[in-house]
C-alpha cells in the first residue's frame, strides 16, 4: 500500500508540474484562441492533451524544411532584389502599395505582371485547358497537386503527361502523400507514372519503415501547374473526378465546385519558384535557373494584363503571410468585400476585420456551401454566422449537394486574390498554400462576374432564420469551433 501511495503521489506531482509548465509555454507565439483550446485539453484531459501537444502542438516545421525555406527566400531576394516593389505602369493606392511591400517582405516575391488567360469554373474545361497546355510542352512540365487520382475524368491529363515524357519532355510531379493515398488506384497510377517516364515524388511523405516521418497534420495543399515557364495554372482544383472517387457522391449528385486561373507572363516565374522550392525540399535537386527562370519584359497593367504578386504560405512561413494579406486587404475596403471559401473558420483578427468592415458600411458578402464535406469544420464555420449576420454580412449558401470549393476574394473594384487557401486555421498555419493577388487589370471584374453566377443560385441566410436554429445545433457548432483552434 505504501508503494501505491508513493506512485500515486508521484503521478499527481508530475501531472500538476506539467500543467504548470504548459500554462507558461503553450501561449508562446500562439493566438489566444489556440492557446485556450490547447490549455483546456491539457488541463482537463491531460493523458490526451500532453501526447497530442507533443505530436502536433507546434504549427511550424523545424529542421531541414525550415532551413530550406529560409535558403529559398534568401536566393529569391538575391535574384529579385533589383526589381521594384511595384512594376512600371501599375498604380496601386498608397494603402494597397503598403500591403504589397509587406507581402514582399514576408515571402521574398515581388509584385510583377502577368496575363489573365482565363478562369475555369467547370472541372471538365479546367482539365481540358491543362491537358492542352501539357500537349504543347516542348521542354518541361511541373505538376503539383494536393490530391491526384488517375480516373476517367483525369485520364486525358495524365495521358498527355505520359506522352510528353515519351517525347523527351521533362515531367516532374509532386503530390501530397496523405492527400492522395486514400483514393482508388493509388498504387496502380504511381506505377503507370514510373513506366511512362514521369519523375514523381510524394510531398510530406509518411513511411516510418523507410525512415520517412512527417507530422501528419502538416500537409502541402497547393495546386499548380507550370508548362515551359510560359504558362501556369493556380487555383482550387485537385486532379481528381469532381465526385472525388465516391460512388455515393456520384449517386446523390455531390460534386466539388472549383475555380482555377490560367496565367502567362513573368508571374509564371513566381509559380515556378514555389514549385522549385517544394521540389528541392522533397528531392534535393536544384532546378537550373538558366532554364527555369528566364525573365520576360514587364507589361503595362490594363485589360488582361494585371499586376500580380504570388503569396506562398504554410508551416515554413511563421509570419502567416496569407492571413496577414487577407486581413490587410479587408481593412482597405471602402465599398464592398466578397469572400468565397469552402471552409470559413477565421481567427480573431480576420473576423474583426470582416465585421468591422460591415459595421463601417462596407457591403460584405460571404459565399459558402450550404453543406460542408467535413463535419468538424462545417460545424465550426456555422458558429460564426450569428456574429457575421449581426454585423450585416450577407451570407450566401451555395446549394447542396454541391460542395463549393472555390477560394477567392475581391476588395472594392481594385484588387482580387485567387488560389488554394481556405480561410481557416489549417490554411493559415498548417497547410502549404498559394494565393495570387492581382490589380490593375481585368481579374477583379471577372471574379465579380463569377460572384453573380454563385449569387443567382445561392440562398441568402437571414439573421431571423439563423436565430431559429435549435439549441443542440448551436451547442454542437460551438464545440466544433473550440476543436478547430487546437493546433
Amino acid at each position: 500500500m505504501g508503494w501505491l501511495h508513493v506512485i500515486t503521489t508521484s503521478f499527481l506531482v508530475l501531472e500538476y508540474g506539467l500543467k504548470l509548465v504548459a500554462i507558461g509555454t503553450v501561449p508562446e507565439n500562439r493566438r489566444p484562441s489556440s492557446s485556450s483550446a490547447w490549455l483546456l485539453l491539457i488541463l482537463f484531459v491531460p493523458f490526451v492533451g500532453f501526447p497530442l501537444y507533443w505530436l502536433i502542438g507546434s504549427p511550424y516545421v523545424r529542421g531541414r524544411r525550415h532551413v530550406i525555406q529560409a535558403e529559398a527566400n534568401q536566393r529569391l531576394i538575391e535574384h529579385t532584389g533589383h526589381l521594384p516593389s511595384i512594376p512600371p505602369g501599375a498604380e496601386p493606392s498608397p494603402a494597397l502599395e503598403s500591403v504589397l511591400r509587406m507581402a514582399r517582405r514576408l515571402t521574398a516575391l515581388p509584385c510583377i505582371t502577368g496575363v489573365d488567360e482565363g478562369l475555369f469554373g467547370d472541372t471538365g474545361e479546367a482539365y481540358a485547358a491543362m491537358t492542352a497546355a501539357v500537349s504543347s510542352a516542348q521542354h518541361y512540365v511541373h505538376v503539383e497537386f494536393y490530391i491526384m487520382a488517375w480516373d476517367d475524368t483525369t485520364d486525358s491529363f495524365f495521358t498527355a503527361l505520359a506522352e510528353a515524357a515519351g517525347r523527351g519532355v521533362a515531367v516532374r510531379l509532386l503530390m501530397d502523400h496523405l492527400g492522395s493515398r486514400k483514393y482508388p488506384g493509388w498504387r496502380h497510377f504511381r506505377r503507370r507514372w514510373t513506366e511512362s517516364g514521369i519523375e514523381w515524388h510524394l510531398m510530406m511523405p509518411i513511411s516510418p519503415l523507410r525512415g520517412q516521418w512527417r507530422r501528419p497534420d502538416l500537409r502541402n495543399h497547393r495546386k499548380l501547374l507550370v508548362v515551359d515557364g510560359e504558362t501556369a495554372f493556380v487555383g482550387s482544383h485537385n486532379m481528381i473526378d469532381p465526385a472525388y472517387g465516391s460512388a455515393k457522391n456520384a449517386r446523390i449528385g455531390r460534386r466539388w465546385k472549383d475555380l482555377t486561373i490560367k496565367v502567362s507572363g513573368n508571374i509564371v516565374l513566381s509559380v515556378e519558384a514555389v514549385f522549385a522550392t517544394d521540389w528541392y525540399t522533397e528531392t534535393g535537386e536544384q532546378l537550373d535557373p538558366r532554364q527555369h527562370f528566364v525573365r520576360k519584359p514587364e507589361l503595362v497593367p490594363g485589360g488582361t494584363a494585371n499586376a500580380m504578386q504570388l503569396i506562398p504560405s504554410g508551416p515554413g512561413f511563421p509570419s502567416e503571410s496569407n492571413l496577414r494579406i487577407f486581413t490587410s486587404l479587408v481593412h482597405l475596403a471602402v465599398e464592398k468585400v466578397s469572400i468565397t471559401s469552402p471552409y470559413f473558420v477565421p481567427d480573431e483578427s480576420l473576423l474583426a476585420a470582416i465585421t468591422t468592415a460591415a459595421y463601417r458600411g462596407v457591403r460584405v458578402e460571404l459565399f459558402v456551401g450550404k453543406e460542408a464535406d467535413q463535419f468538424l469544420v462545417g460545424h465550426a464555420q456555422r458558429s460564426y454566422y450569428r456574429a457575421l449576420l449581426e454585423a450585416g454580412v450577407h451570407i450566401h449558401l451555395y446549394p447542396a449537394p454541391a460542395v463549393l470549393h472555390a477560394k477567392y476574394l475581391t476588395i472594392d473594384d481594385s484588387v482580387a486574390a485567387i488560389g488554394s487557401s481556405n480561410m481557416d486555421f489549417r490554411s493559415f498555419t498548417l497547410d502549404y498554400e498559394v494565393m495570387l493577388p492581382a490589380f490593375g487589370g481585368d481579374l477583379v471584374v471577372r471574379l465579380q462576374a463569377n460572384d453573380t453566377k454563385y449569387r443567382a443560385v445561392a440562398h441568402q441566410l437571414s439573421l431571423a432564420e439563423w436565430r431559429r436554429q435549435p439549441r443542440y445545433q448551436r451547442y454542437l457548432d460551438n464545440v466544433c469551433r473550440l476543436t478547430s483552434a487546437v493546433m
